[in-house]
């Protein structure tokens, strides 16, 4: 079987097809040959299908015989089919500090964990306030003690960066 990608919204169909003349194929895909398009019409009245523009550029348009309502569906069904396959992957963002107590930082840990788990990527952030951004080394230290912590869960995809007075690293899940 064919398949033909036709945009709906400028489809031509039937009598929106104004070409002198066109390339015709049949409906079980073999080639008629180039005709004019009001004989291509009625070949598709005869077999009581539409008549249906597939490719307008080619030098004549290229048009099939077919049953436009079922291909829309069958359209359709393909579409919701590869929605139905792809996965979507959430950036979930957690906030550190440079000096960030025992427990809070196995909390947002555990956090991590849970997303890293969910197939989630997480990106890990500490904002410099004021003159803590001369100890950004400390928080390069939080940073790494962090994905130590997550390791067997997730993998550092990109590491700490500095972005003004934010330093952000970003964690994706193992591959299953």
């Amino acid at each position: 079987m064919e398949v033909f990608f036709i945009s709906k919204d400028q489809a031509q169909i039937n009598s929106a097809i104004r070409d002198k003349e066109v390339r015709l194929i049949d409906s079980d895909g073999t080639m008629i040959g180039v005709v004019s398009a009001r004989e291509a019409q009625l070949k598709a009245n005869e077999r009581e299908l539409d008549l249906v523009k597939i490719s307008p550029n080619a030098n004549p348009p290229v048009c099939k015989i077919m049953d436009y309502g079922k291909f829309l569906y069958e359209q359709n069904k393909r579409e919701k089919e590869a929605k139905k396959k792809q996965t979507v992957i959430e950036v979930k963002e957690l906030r550190l500090s440079a000096k960030i107590e025992e427990h809070d930082f196995s909390f947002k840990a555990k956090n991590a964990i849970k997303f890293l788990e969910d197939g989630d990527k997480v990106k890990i952030s500490i904002r410099f306030r004021g003159r803590e951004i001369a100890y950004s080394a400390l928080g390069r230290e939080v940073m790494q003690k962090f994905a130590d912590t997550v390791k067997e869960y997730g993998k550092v995809d990109r590491p700490p960066v500095m972005e003004g007075r934010t330093m952000s690293m970003i964690l994706v899940p193992h591959k299953k």
